[in-house]
């Protein structure tokens, strides 16, 4: 979630994309669902538990699986497939259409949402190959 968070960090920094504000897409989507204006962290909040547990979790059960031979490798591919997941199903759950085709900004959101996804997964596939112990 470090490496997740500080893209954010430089994203909102730089003013890249400044009208791409996934959380915010998920915060209103929440409150059209539950009809309750929600505190802004509650999105940001939401993503970290389902960053840091559920996809952590799924990456652990699926890293023995996931075609490649290094935990980079294996991370870039889970990305990719996140990445596919995200654009198609979420982004347009939470009204941003497909791949964010609908914030009028072009391939910006898909491209940054891509290297959003590699980053965290190859980072992910680094450590958690780190942490793996090794066959003797």
């Amino acid at each position: 979630m470090v490496a997740h968070s500080l893209l954010m960090f430089v994203k909102s920094r730089l003013g890249l994309l400044p009208s791409f504000q996934p959380y915010e897409a998920l915060q209103e989507f929440l409150n059209r669902q539950i009809g309750v204006e929600l505190d802004p962290i509650a999105a940001w909040v939401l993503s970290f538990i389902s960053g840091a547990t559920i996809v952590g979790f799924i990456f652990g059960r699926s890293y023995q699986r996931l075609p490649g031979k290094t935990g980079a490798a294996k991370g870039l591919v889970f990305g990719l497939f996140a990445w596919v997941l995200m654009g198609s199903l979420f982004f347009p759950v939470i009204g941003l259409g497909f791949f964010g085709v609908k914030t009028g900004l072009g391939s910006s959101p898909a491209l940054f949402s891509l290297v959003m996804l590699l980053t965290y997964s190859v980072v992910m596939g680094l450590v958690y190959a780190a942490l793996s112990p090794r066959p003797s």
